[in-house]
């Protein structure tokens, strides 16, 4: 195996994890994701005999993205662990906020500070613990079923028009659920992240590939932006097109005009207050 131009030899079957840590004291920050022969690979992959790897941190695009993604699984667990079995589904991730994520509670569910530190504390309990964050292939018609029984609706209808017949679940101590795109090998990888309680949610603060070992305090001037995005969000809900599955029920029922007419209507009408708010401004002069 290639490395930095330095070629090992490594008994056959090594996981790519073995031989980062082999190499981390070369990088500033926590290897989380390898590049092997140009394709993107995961640590918990075996390294291929021959193949030439290249060692991403979070301050990559693609190691900072799977960092994130990582954390939101541990959210996930760590939620039912503080609420319940049936916690995940009523918690969705609906629009990033800044540096954060914003996660929706439903079914009447209250966002509050004792909550968000309870579950904050067990995600750094799930991370000492340093559990494995498994991978496995299903069939889709198994998926669906899955995602059926835990109350999780919106995959539910995703899957249902998958084309594909297999799909990847990733499994945190128990809890499953479908990501789209590459995860860390285990929980010890992800101590950096912070949470509040936000309106009817949460904030689930995360560091960037500027600074990835640094969570960024929540700003409070994103309360505009905020606004804007719950009612976009709210408006799709409306529209019964809140998520991926619900619009490809409303295309294959040949719904797609009516959404973009409804959708231009609203737009309309948001311009039309602007101009009205304008034009009730006291003149000024420059």
């Amino acid at each position: 195996i290639t490395v930095d131009k330095e070629t090992r030899t490594w008994p056959d079957g090594v996981l790519l994890k073995e031989v980062a840590e082999a190499y981390q004291d070369r990088y500033e920050d926590r290897i989380l994701l390898a590049m092997v022969n140009g394709k993107l690979r995961e640590l918990s992959k075996c390294a291929p005999d021959g193949g030439t790897v290249v060692f991403l941190t979070g301050r990559s695009r693609p190691g900072i993205q799977t960092y994130q993604r990582s954390v939101t699984l541990l959210f996930m667990k760590a939620f039912q662990d503080v609420a319940g079995a049936e916690a995940p589904c009523r918690a969705s991730v609906e629009f990033s906020l800044g540096n954060g994520l914003f996660i929706r509670l439903r079914d009447g569910q209250k966002a509050t500070d004792e909550l968000a530190a309870q579950v904050e504390a067990r995600m750094g309990e799930l991370v000492r613990e340093a559990l494995p964050i498994e991978k496995r292939s299903i069939h889709t018609d198994e998926a669906v079923e899955l995602f059926r029984k835990n109350g999780m609706r919106d995959k539910e209808k995703l899957f249902c028009y998958r084309r594909v017949s297999r799909v990847n679940v990733y499994r945190l101590g128990g809890y499953e659920d479908y990501y789209y795109g590459y995860m860390v090998p285990d929980t010890s990888y992800l101590p950096y992240f912070g949470l509040i309680a936000y309106e009817n949610g949460f904030v689930l603060m995360l560091p960037d590939e500027e600074s990835p070992r640094l969570v960024p305090e929540f700003k409070e001037d994103r309360k505009k932006l905020f606004q804007l995005m719950k009612e976009s969000d709210e408006w799709g809900k409306m529209l019964r097109v809140g998520c991926v599955g619900e619009l490809n029920e409303q295309i294959t029922r040949g719904n797609c005009r009516d959404l973009v007419l409804i959708q231009e209507a609203l737009q309309e009408k948001k311009i039309g207050e602007i101009a009205a708010a304008i034009a009730g401004m006291p003149d000024r002069k420059f």
